[in-house]
């Protein structure tokens, strides 16, 4: 994973594992090479570096890239290409993909991605990424292979194929945004902002910013059934030994063994 995310200034999270990114800030060069963007919502320290990574890549000779991005971004992101357009004097060509939540975009073979409507400031929403995997069904394991061939000319449909989230990634969001998502709970990896970690700013403040306080985590440490949790877009007043300290003064430990804090240098 490469991954930096600092609130009000810049998010990229990109996962190679999965050809895709969530977020593109700023456009780091090595973000270059993902193909596929997954954008939350319009804010500046999220999209900002969407025209620069389209024309970076035509330039270098990649392909159009494919940006996948809320309903109401659509048609301002077509009036700011059209005016880069003017600008740049080039085409800056890509694949506009409006998803909307409840929606999925079939990424790969074995990997689709299904949007989800989380609480901000301006419109957003979140992404789960989910594996399609199939298998022999257990009730043909012990056969053996002359009668699982004869099974299959028969027409008995022998595979079975699950579907299991792998990657959930919130965005910007209020704390509510976890709620009425059952797949965000049960992710292996769960991708959650918490913007506020202390007294400069208590819970009603970071909801009124549309953002998560560590609070609210701990007051929810129940809820979470993740393997992993990866903490992000924490506020830059907080320095790298503030952010672990409050962690681990705060968060109880069955889940802080499970949360990693994202920290900027």
């Amino acid at each position: 994973m490469d991954a930096r995310s600092i609130g009000g200034l810049e998010t990229a999270i990109d996962l190679p594992d999965w050809k895709v990114c969530f977020d593109v800030g700023r456009s780091p060069r090595e973000l270059l090479r993902r193909e596929t963007i997954l954008f939350t919502h319009a804010h500046m320290d999220h999209l900002g570096g969407i025209a620069y990574h389209c024309a970076t890549r035509a330039l270098m000779g990649m392909g159009p890239p494919t940006y996948v991005v809320p309903p109401s971004a659509v048609a301002p992101l077509q009036q700011l290409f059209a005016a880069w357009r003017l600008l740049d004097r080039s085409e800056l060509a890509h694949h506009l993909l409006p998803l909307a939540p409840g929606e999925r975009y079939e990424h790969r073979k074995d990997v689709h991605l299904e949007a989800f409507e989380v609480p901000h400031t301006v419109p957003a929403q979140g992404y789960v990424l989910w594996k399609r995997t199939t298998r022999l069904d257990e009730r043909f394991r012990d056969l053996p292979q002359p009668e699982l061939v004869r099974l299959a000319r028969e027409g008995t449909q022998l595979d079975r194929t699950d579907e299991t989230p792998e990657v959930a990634f919130c965005g910007d969001t209020r704390i509510q945004g976890l709620d009425g998502h059952p797949a965000v709970r049960r992710a292996r990896l769960l991708i959650l902002e918490c913007t506020f970690l202390d007294e400069r700013a208590n819970a009603e403040e970071a909801g009124k910013r549309g953002h998560v306080h560590l609070d609210q985590i701990v007051e929810r440490a129940d809820w979470f059934e993740n393997e992993a949790i990866l903490l992000t877009h924490f506020s830059a007043r907080y320095s790298r030994d503030q952010i672990e300290r409050l962690l681990d003064e705060r968060l109880p430990a069955s889940l802080r063994a499970r949360t990693t804090a994202l920290l900027s240098d």
